[in-house]
């Protein structure tokens, strides 16, 4: 239980905080020259009196990152694995920032991924975990990306409650091809128990995404990866996609599932309120090259880059958040406000804790992260806590 006692984050160690010097981000604008407080495992003020302050001039002050789409890092996989393993990951990541993150599941047998989901379901309810995706195994086969081929399903509502009733009231999302036979039902069926219904590895039309929305999908899985590409003639989901103002794009910026061109449309048509930045991230995230194992198939990491060894298709990502800001600021110059809404605050939204976290305001978690004037990592909190300690 060791890794489980470094995971815990105590109120108890975490007293009075002030935080003063740097550039404050919030939801009404950045401050400079401002100041936190931090009493417990809160934020009591961005504004207070004068009161004995650790300086950090010339960093900013964001948001902590929340993440939802996310398979696992450090070495560990959230689909396979001990208990330990799965907060050996959870822990990599939020010493890259992510305070917040959903463990997404690759696709597996059915019993597999039910079982699975009651073992995350725990993590969930302890706090260490924000809920579960499943991204998988109701897929399109024609777009399954680094999903193995002879487990896919057809979204038939019945198979689409059996994991979402196995997660215990803690899924929070599952990731469809709506276009398959039963996928508009159980787009319905999600949205009736409160579930994200996200559209994605799909070979849909225009008109059958748009049906797809209608009926209540309101996510989509990395934009623009795993689903036909926008066609003039056939516009194909991402222009269904980007075009409504119920739906959040999912985006990887990592520069090798999207080149800055799209990443720039999507941020232009969709505008930063519906953008949600996302890592897709698997075990090699945080933990370097080599041969890994994504579900039953086989993946070789060469110079950060994930593929499927057979076939050679991208198999999510080495990501982390700290890295997608990071690029976002000095590659693709979005606005830093514009970045913290698509990394902490949308996604906060869709997971219906925006009242908690998401932005650095009195009352919330203190969940943030502190980066240089360079946007590089220099400091991770967590409710209180330092994760990472910028001093």
């Amino acid at each position: 239980m060791a890794a489980r006692a470094a995971l815990a984050d105590s109120a108890a160690r975490a007293g009075s905080t002030v935080l003063t010097g740097a550039r404050v981000v919030l939801p009404t604008g950045t401050v400079v020259d401002g100041r936190v407080t931090i009493e417990g495992t809160k934020i009591t003020a961005v504004a207070p009196a004068d009161a004995p302050a650790h300086d950090l001039s010339g960093h900013w002050i964001v948001p902590g990152f929340v993440d939802l789409h996310n398979h696992g890092g450090g070495g560990a996989s959230f689909t396979g694995g001990s208990v330990e393993d799965v907060l050996r990951g959870v822990r990599t990541h939020r010493e890259h920032g992510t305070t917040t993150l959903v463990a997404s599941l690759v696709t597996a047998e059915t019993d597999f991924l039910a079982h699975r989901a009651g073992v995350l379901s725990e993590l969930v309810e302890q706090g260490d975990l924000a809920g579960i995706h499943f991204e998988g195994p109701f897929i399109s086969p024609c777009r399954k990306g680094a999903h193995s081929e002879g487990l896919l399903r057809h979204p038939e509502p019945a198979e689409v409650r059996k994991l979402i009733d196995a997660a215990r009231g803690t899924a929070r999302m599952v990731t469809l091809a709506t276009e398959l036979p039963g996928g508009i039902d159980s787009v319905r069926l999600l949205a009736e128990h409160g579930v994200i219904a996200a559209i994605g590895h799909t070979d849909a039309s225009y008109e059958q995404t748009v049906e797809a929305i209608d009926a209540g999908a309101t996510v989509a899985t990395h934009l623009f990866n795993a689903m036909p590409p926008l066609g003039h003639r056939a516009p194909g989901p991402i222009a269904a996609l980007l075009e409504d103002e119920r739906v959040t794009v999912e985006l990887i910026n990592d520069g090798t599932h999207l080149h800055p061109a799209a990443l720039e449309l999507a941020f232009h048509r969709a505008g930063a309120g519906r953008v949600a930045f996302i890592t897709d991230a698997m075990d090699a995230a945080g933990f370097g090259d080599g041969r890994y194992q994504l579900g039953p198939l086989a993946v070789d990491v060469i110079d950060g880059v994930a593929r499927l060894v057979e076939g050679g298709s991208i198999a999510g990502s080495t990501l982390t958040l700290d890295t997608a800001f990071r690029r976002a600021a000095t590659v693709d110059r979005i606005p830093v406000q514009d970045i913290v809404q698509a990394i902490s605050a949308n996604p906060a939204k869709l997971l219906g804790a925006y009242d908690r976290i998401g932005s650095l305001e009195p009352g919330k978690d203190a969940d943030l992260v502190v980066l240089d004037d360079e946007f590089r990592l220099k400091g991770v909190m967590r409710q209180g806590a330092w994760v990472v300690d910028p001093r």
